[in-house]
């Protein structure tokens, strides 16, 4: 639905198939991270093609461990449209989540170069308070490393508390820094986030996930107490096909 609903009001966002795979892996029935690169594009060119606003998408870790798969990602998403991309340092191995730093570097620096003869925009994640590494030093040092090899946004997904925040963007003066609502934690609020220095927000699955909390507890309500009291917050049809596109033809 997302993919054909109309710019709402205000100003033009960036928009995209997600800060997370989870939004693309679960519309395939799979869990997060298991959307490999065809397929996260396909969902991507669906996106662009049903929208005027420029699209960003989760690239993952550039779709393998060398500099060279991230630099070909990166222009695979290019040629399928995407206007912005976000690679991370987390390998996908349990043993080692975290690439080690030069080898995490010289990966940004490979997307990086492409990006700089495109008119894409490059976001380097720092993974590590996702991976069980509350490490804000390292985080730092990557975000800043990541910079200087040219990624364009900086973003450590995981941050819960404003301090933490305040310190990276502090750290990262002059770039622009992602932070992502919706997860576990205190929910700052937008004006809280920009006094403290970022300058993006995003939401990661959690407005996936957020409707299929609504699906799941109608389907209990319906297995275990045989009632409908869940349609009373539905939009009605008409709402629904106002957010929606006019029928061609």
């Amino acid at each position: 639905m997302g993919c054909r609903q109309r710019p709402a009001a205000g100003r033009p966002r960036l928009s995209g198939p997600g800060d997370h795979q989870r939004r693309p892996a679960f519309s395939l029935g799979r869990r997060d991270g298991a959307a490999g690169l065809a397929e996260t594009l396909a969902n991507a060119r669906a996106i662009v093609a049903a929208t005027t606003l420029p699209v960003s998408a989760d690239l993952e870790n550039g779709f393998g461990h060398a500099p060279d798969d991230c630099a070909r990602t990166l222009r695979a998403a290019a040629e399928a449209g995407l206007a912005g991309g976000a690679i991370e340092d987390a390998t996908g191995d349990p043993a080692e989540p975290i690439y080690e730093f030069r080898h995490a570097v010289e990966r940004i620096a490979a997307a990086a170069e492409v990006a700089r003869a495109l008119p894409f925009v490059l976001t380097a994640r720092a993974e590590n308070f996702l991976h069980g590494r509350p490490d804000l030093d390292d985080t730092i040092a990557r975000l800043q490393a990541f910079a200087a090899a040219g990624a364009e946004v900086l973003y450590a997904p995981g941050l819960r508390e404003l301090a933490q925040i305040r310190a990276v963007c502090e750290a990262l003066e002059g770039f622009p820094v992602n932070v992502v609502m919706g997860l576990v934690g205190r929910p700052f609020t937008v004006a809280e986030l920009a006094a403290a220095g970022v300058r993006r927000i995003s939401l990661g699955g959690s407005l996936a996930r957020t409707a299929l909390g609504a699906l799941h507890r109608a389907a209990l309500e319906i297995r275990d107490q045989g009632s409908f009291a869940f349609a009373a917050g539905a939009l009605t049809g008409a709402e629904v096909e106002a957010y929606m596109q006019p029928r061609e033809g």
